[in-house]
């Protein structure tokens, strides 16, 4: 599967994902507005049977319209006259239960004389209990001289109770559309994982071919007898396979360390050792294509004397990889306060600053830079970042595009 149908397959699904919620969010919304009036239109009747009962026990003539809503969950009725609290409220509970209103309320009744509401009782269809409550903050009217309030303080449990179907098939929607976007995720990342596993043993089969066909090279002329007869290049190949021995095990060691790092298994011989010899050291093979400035005064630090070496070999080798035909890479160390300062600088083609911090990740390798001349295992900064870390130092990068970059490393000196 191409990269091309991956990204399609990624926007396609997120696309799905998208219009699924909207449509269940949707219709949720469609079914709570319906619901809602469902029951103003059963509260508009129940109460217009209420007033029509009271009518006939007052002997006064009942209004056309007697129900007024005042808020979603607040409606006044006209009366006409005067109302005895106990009749109202069976009058009410009767009629709830009738049209299937079964929820509590709030009642109020309203006194022309004080211009307030006089009664206040918090009642409920499912069972014959009731409480007193405030109607202070209550909606009044000048349209009536006599008339009660319903209020219900729970519609919006209410409302959720009666659509809790709707609730449950949208938190099932969300968990299958949460496997769904996880196991997406999951194919993804195996992807991911394939295509990183196919460079690296492509990288890695690269990386080891060159110093096997060099020391076949070298092998095949120290085999040759003429050999024998000139020494000086005879000492030349047999140079030749301590440095490519050399580099192979260097390679192999970091894929080791990697793979102990991983697992926190990364051991350290610490011992105080001069980092200018280790450096010297290291940058010999390199010497006539780097720059080396030791100015440093104090150069002794506590370190890993093999992981130390590794770690300026991996910066110096990538500061080559990546550099022109005639590069220009320096060494150079110095101090600052209590730290020992170390710094590999490079005119190469530079990391751009989206990709800055992506290139201490295992395996990562810029994509510009993935060509065939500058073929590696991708784990050179990242073997040198858990180096860092398992030291307890401070690792930095400056770099910008076509002008190079400088690896900072500080750590405490004696």
């Amino acid at each position: 599967m191409s990269r091309r149908t991956i990204r399609w397959l990624v926007v396609l699904s997120a696309l799905s994902i998208i219009g699924v919620l909207i449509m269940q969010m949707y219709w949720v919304n469609r079914t709570l507005e319906l619901r809602n009036r469902q029951f103003n239109q059963r509260v508009h009747v129940a109460l217009h049977d209420v007033a029509q009962q009271l009518s006939q026990v007052s002997g006064v003539m009942q209004s056309a319209n007697p129900v007024e809503q005042l808020s979603p969950d607040y409606f006044l009725v006209n009366t006409n006259a005067t109302t005895q609290p106990e009749v109202l409220e069976h009058y009410i509970r009767e009629s709830f239960q009738k049209h299937s209103l079964i929820t509590d309320f709030e009642l109020g009744i309203y006194d022309c004389t004080t211009d307030r509401m006089r009664y206040g009782m918090l009642l409920s269809t499912r069972n014959s209990d009731k409480s007193p409550a405030t109607t202070a903050d209550w909606i009044k009217t000048d349209k009536y001289p006599y008339y009660f309030g319903i209020r219900f303080p729970q519609q919006e449990n209410y409302m959720a109770g009666d659509l809790e179907g709707w609730i449950w098939s949208s938190v099932i929607v969300l968990i299958a559309v949460s496997f769904f976007s996880y196991a997406l995720f999951v194919i993804l990342r195996q992807k991911q994982l394939s295509e990183v596993q196919r460079d690296f043993i492509n990288n890695m089969t690269h990386e080891l071919q060159t110093p096997i066909s060099t020391l076949r090279i070298a092998a095949d002329v120290l085999n040759t007898p003429t050999i024998i007869n000139q020494p000086e290049r005879h000492r030349r190949y047999v140079r030749i396979v301590e440095e490519e021995i050399t580099r192979l095990q260097r390679q192999v060691e970091m894929v080791l360390n990697m793979a102990k790092a991983e697992r926190n298994k990364l051991a350290l011989d610490l011992e105080w050792l001069d980092a200018h010899e280790v450096i010297a050291a290291i940058s010999r093979p390199y010497q006539d294509r780097i720059t080396i400035l030791l100015d440093a005064s104090s150069s002794y630090i506590e370190a890993d004397r093999l992981h130390f070496g590794n770690l300026v070999n991996n910066l110096i080798d990538n500061a080559l990889k990546y550099s022109p035909e005639n590069p220009k890479v320096v060494v150079k160390t110095s101090n600052s306060g209590t730290l020992f300062v170390l710094e590999v600088e490079d005119n190469g083609i530079g990391i751009a600053p989206e990709f800055q911090k992506k290139v201490f990740q295992k395996f990562y390798r810029v994509p510009s830079g993935n060509i065939h001349n500058v073929k590696g295992f991708g784990i050179g900064l990242s073997y040198v970042q858990q180096i860092v870390k398992a030291h307890r130092w401070k690792l930095s990068l400056l770099s910008s595009e076509q002008t190079g970059s400088r690896f900072t490393i500080q750590m405490p000196h004696k």
